[in-house]
């Protein structure tokens, strides 16, 4: 049986933890986690080994060695003539054939998509296959559209908030700035009227994420996590893990060339708002069965709290208090955890010579005691 779908790097460091004490039963132990014993041991010997439970964090596929790699000078000269035609593998193909440049279409393809120039105005394949989760605010998808220029000398940043269940658009705003302080305004008021999901899904963009630290917590990231709502991140380059809010971005950018593009704020106010009550109410999507969003949505049984409850860390946890600077104290050193936690409390529960911090359910640092060294526990997926 596999790990569980969500937060599948959590379940391992909740696994090695619990198979840290001497004695445990460890066949026991995977059963409960629904892995396969050789599952538990190879994440436990790749623990051991590593000293670190970074090392449970998923490689990369990439085969050691390539046998046939496509040399350098043809890498070039497919750039070149993509840059200049814009053609796809098989136009370029025959090109580089009259230039005694044999390479197959495919391969042609794969080097314009790991040089980063597919055309993003071209809509994609279908995908074989949906992802959906089962039911409405399971997870909702966050993301910002390219900005608007708009008079006078300013910018309409739209953010859109999409249910990844039903896609019902929870919000479209047209903000002046992306900052923290209007996206929270705007989820807040979300919270408010729909509750609070379980997840939400965004990419590796500001303000929710920073590059400043180990896990990327921002002030926003920070204020999610008080609701109890766990974060999920894209990967990087990889826009089709938030297909659905993308999608949204496309279907809003069609209409608003339709209808005439905005050239104030106020106009994109009132466009927004009659493309989002359009979109849930009228327009019928193929994916819920030519149904409207709004007839899969409701509302979060979660309710939004302004002042969360002290979290409570359970027994065997020590609870210590992150400083202004960002910095916990532990047996007399300080070590770094994040400025977005200051003055948080997050948990430290203790591996051999190793202590693991949480904040909230979220691991974020890993304390390497003896040699004083803090270490993020995860990187943005690539």
């Amino acid at each position: 049986m596999p790990w569980l779908e969500t937060d599948v790097r959590d379940q391992r460091v909740a696994f090695v933890l619990a198979a840290s004490p001497p004695g445990v039963n460890r066949a026991a132990l995977c059963r409960q986690f629904g892995i396969s014993r050789k599952t538990g041991y190879k994440w436990l010997a790749r623990e051991a080994a590593a000293g670190s439970v970074v090392a449970l964090a998923d490689r990369s596929r990439r085969p050691h060695r390539i046998g046939r790699r496509t040399a350098q000078r043809i890498i070039t000269r497919v750039v070149r003539l993509r840059a200049q035609y814009g053609w796809g593998g098989a136009k370029l193909s025959a090109l580089l054939a009259r230039e005694g440049l044999h390479v197959a279409p495919r391969t042609v393809d794969r080097i314009i998509r790991r040089q980063g120039l597919t055309r993003r105005d071209v809509a994609p394949a279908a995908a074989p296959t949906r992802f959906v989760r089962a039911a409405a605010n399971d997870l909702w998808q966050m993301d910002a559209k390219g900005s608007y220029p708009v008079q006078p000398r300013g910018q309409c940043h739209p953010l859109s908030v999409v249910d990844d269940h039903s896609r019902y658009a929870v919000a479209l705003v047209a903000l002046p700035a992306l900052e923290t302080t209007g996206v929270q305004r705007v989820l807040t008021r979300c919270f408010e009227r729909y509750g609070v999901p379980r997840g939400m899904l965004m990419d590796h963009g500001v303000p929710w994420w920073s590059a400043a630290n180990g896990h990327g917590l921002t002030a926003l990231s920070v204020f999610l996590l008080r609701q109890d709502i766990r974060l999920h991140y894209g990967r990087v380059r990889h826009p089709q893990t938030q297909g659905k809010v993308e999608r949204f971005h496309r279907t809003l950018g069609a209409q608003l060339r339709w209808w005439g593009v905005p050239h104030d704020l106020a106009g994109f106010a009132r466009a927004f708002r009659r493309f989002r009550t359009t979109y849930n109410e009228v327009r019928l999507h193929a994916a819920l069965d030519h149904a409207t969003p709004a007839t899969h949505f409701t509302a979060s049984g979660r309710v939004y709290a302004p002042c969360p409850p002290r979290w409570e860390y359970g027994t065997g946890v020590v609870v210590g208090r992150v400083d202004r600077s960002g910095a916990l104290t532990w047996q007399g050193h300080r070590f770094f955890i994040s400025e977005a936690l200051a003055g948080e409390e997050v948990g430290c529960q203790r591996l051999r010579h190793r202590v693991l911090v949480q904040y909230r359910r979220m691991w974020v640092r890993e304390l390497h005691v003896r040699r004083r060294v803090s270490v993020p526990l995860w990187k943005p997926c690539r």
